[in-house]
């Protein structure tokens, strides 16, 4: 949460800054919790998935999310952040999203090699340019955005730790 009182200390005063947050009211089982608490603006706390199951909820819209030809950008944006930040995926949490979605059959196993596979496909399908293109607005330096290639992001999945 450090990340969030520090965008808050950055904003000036008196300027309005809206936040979104998504709820799951219908999340599958096998998820872990934690009370995170936040000082600023006010002194609160706010129960939310650990990491490695929020990571497992982004891996699940960059396998199964289902746009046509649009690319949601901001996905991989995640993915590459919570892979140089928090690189633990807890894998059997993923298993259950996908098969909630119809991605996976309740009978079927999600192992690290299906997901490594999952992953791959994914990438070699990706339209980088227009990722690229999609989370340029969002991004304060796009230039940094200049690596991503498709050879960048198998690097970037191998960077992650399959719980």
């Amino acid at each position: 949460m450090g990340n969030a009182q520090e965008v808050a200390r950055q904003i000036p005063r008196g300027q309005a800054i809206r936040i979104k947050i998504e709820i799951d009211t219908n999340p599958p089982p096998g998820f872990d919790t934690e009370t995170r608490f936040l000082l600023q603006p006010i002194s609160f706390s706010v129960r939310v998935f650990e990491l490695p199951d929020l990571f497992a909820g982004k891996m699940h819209a960059i396998l199964c999310r289902q746009w046509k030809q649009r690319v949601k950008g901001r996905d991989w944006y995640d993915l590459v952040w919570y892979a140089a930040n928090h690189p633990r995926l807890h894998l059997s949490h993923l298993e259950q999203r996908m098969i909630q979605s119809g991605h996976l059959k309740s009978k079927e196993r999600l192992t690290p090699e299906v997901f490594s596979t999952l992953a791959s496909t994914a990438i070699d399908r990706l339209d980088v340019r227009q990722a690229r293109k999609e989370v340029e607005p969002f991004v304060k330096n796009p230039e940094a955005l200049e690596i991503w290639s498709k050879e960048f992001f198998h690097d970037v999945i191998n960077r992650i730790v399959v719980e």
